[in-house]
């Protein structure tokens, strides 16, 4: 039993803007309150919520043991059905359809429904869907009232997604994060279903030589992803910033026309590419800081978050690669952003790259809102959106690894030898991951084993020469605190171990891995 069961639902409203122009939602959100006009001619949008509400989402099922995530009773879901819909019918509400990916072969008509008051989430919706004109009765609808709170949840907040019939609601929370997430969501299981596995990742193709190496960046927002991906090494392009499906014989299916960047510390000379499209007018910023309408605004100062956001198309790059023209992946990077004895680049065989997908460790960042920022993490497949039980996850990856072997790395994107701030710690800095990520296309890392953790870390490589990033142990001997690293050693094995048993269902060869 479902929240609804019409495809293509739409409730009553006071008036409907059906599938507005991006000059019309542009209007739209300049009327409001909490939009200003930014130098760059574009808006910025001050929300309430200025992150994920994970402990505010729940899947609606009759089966609660299908699901890690927590869920309510399909009884629970149909009454704030009810009184969504019933709330609604004196609204005016904007609705966009579009689809999820570009693939004939695996397209997802999708549709958001939202308070016209919230226009901004439109338009930013509308950017990242793909648009071909014919429109279709949607296989996943979003209806989305940020101002009808829901009394008795989490900051009287709730997200109901309920699979069954491709519907979420979101009830109570203005960032944009729900909208996009939300559909993406319902679409995770969709590619399950159909025998791949939705990857929270980036993509992007690496020419070496006369071939295009295809690579998959998988991390948790805010790690570095999409800097990561947009960063450029031999004429790189950027495929894809958040999600991919991942298929039998590495196929990969795009899922988004544009991106959802994070804005804290962008910087031209850095991030230029990522710059470039922000700044122009068709983009859509959230909390970023500005102090004047018309103002410039200060993607570093965090007074009000560190999770500013910003939404642009593709198209704005000036330069991207078509999924529909790539080749199978070739290698997937796990990011993990630590800040002690991670290596800046290690190698791992078929069970460790299953093992650390399933690990999916990392530090949480602003994006996971108070309760994740600055913690050490494990999210499975770095992927706080999958809808289905997390082993599902690190058993289909390792099928679909062994369907086509591609290479797969961990990659530190933060420190080595202690926090910012620690004596002798050392950053990982961007230009220190674009050097790995070009020396894994071109092939040119030296290896040797590592005897704690069983996988292979580097002598050196082209554009790092400190082989402590490459080999923290050394740093930690170096500084005396060889005991220190011993300690950590034995810290993170026993922890993993813990962490895979709590997955009764996973492959036994991925928990072995860390053993």
């Amino acid at each position: 039993m479902t929240i609804e069961i019409r495809s293509g639902y739409i409730p009553q409203s006071r008036r409907l803007i059906e599938n507005p122009s991006a000059e019309e939602l542009r209007d739209l959100t300049a009327a409001m309150p909490n939009a200003r006009r930014t130098l760059f001619d574009n808006y910025n949008v001050h929300t309430r919520v200025d992150a994920r509400s994970t402990k505010s989402t729940y899947i609606v099922t009759d089966h609660p043991e299908r699901h890690t995530a927590q869920t309510v009773t399909p009884e629970e879901g149909r009454k704030w059905a009810r009184i969504q819909d019933e709330y609604i019918k004196d609204r005016e509400m904007v609705l966009v359809d579009g689809l999820i990916g570009n693939d004939p072969r695996f397209i997802t008509p999708a549709r958001l429904i939202v308070e016209a008051r919230n226009a901004n989430v439109a338009g930013m919706q509308r950017w990242l869907y793909y648009l071909d004109g014919n429109r279709q009765q949607p296989e996943i609808t979003l209806i989305y009232t940020p101002n009808l709170a829901a009394p008795g949840y989490p900051n009287d907040r709730a997200i109901f997604v309920d699979l069954d019939a491709g519907i979420t609601r979101v009830l109570n929370s203005d960032y944009f994060g729900e909208s996009k997430k939300g559909g993406l969501r319902m679409w995770n299981k969709k590619v399950y279903d159909a025998g791949g596995l939705a990857l929270h990742a980036g993509c992007k193709v690496v020419p070496v030589g006369d071939q295009q190496r295809v690579f998959l960046i998988v991390g948790l927002s805010g790690t570095g992803k999409t800097t990561t991906t947009f960063t450029t090494q031999n004429n790189s392009k950027p495929v894809q910033d958040d999600f991919v499906a991942l298929m039998p014989g590495g196929r990969i299916y795009a899922s988004e026309n544009g991106c959802f960047a994070k804005t804290f510390s962008l910087d031209p000379k850095h991030e230029p590419t990522i710059y470039k499209a922000v700044t122009r007018p068709t983009a859509y910023l959230e909390n970023v800081s500005q102090k004047e309408e018309g103002g410039p605004v200060d993607f570093y100062d965090t007074s009000y978050t560190q999770n500013g956001r910003a939404v642009f198309s593709l198209a704005d790059l000036g330069w991207s690669e078509d999924a529909r023209k790539i080749g199978p992946a070739d290698v997937l990077l796990i990011l993990n952003r630590n800040e002690n004895i991670i290596p800046a680049v290690a190698r791992l065989d078929s069970e460790h790259a299953a093992a650390y997908f399933m690990l999916g460790e990392t530090q949480g960042t602003s994006a996971g809102g108070k309760d994740e920022m600055g913690k050490a993490l494990r999210v499975p497949g770095t992927n706080p959106f999958f809808p289905l039980r997390h082993e599902q996850q690190g058993n289909r990856f390792l099928e679909l690894h062994r369907s086509r072997p591609f290479e797969v790395y961990l990659m530190n994107t933060g420190r080595v030898g202690g926090g910012d701030g620690t004596p002798d710690s050392k950053k990982v800095e961007i230009e220190d991951s674009s050097a790995v990520v070009k020396a894994i296309a071109e092939g040119t890392i030296h290896w040797t084993h590592d005897p704690d953790f069983g996988y292979e870390v580097a002598q050196g490589l082209p554009g790092i020469d400190d082989v402590e990033l490459l080999q923290p142990r050394r740093l930690y001997e170096r500084t005396g605190r060889g005991d220190e690293y011993r300690a950590l050693v034995a810290r993170l094995k026993q922890e993993r171990q813990a962490e895979l048993a709590k997955y009764p269902g996973l492959d036994p060869e991925i928990a072995a891995a860390v053993k």
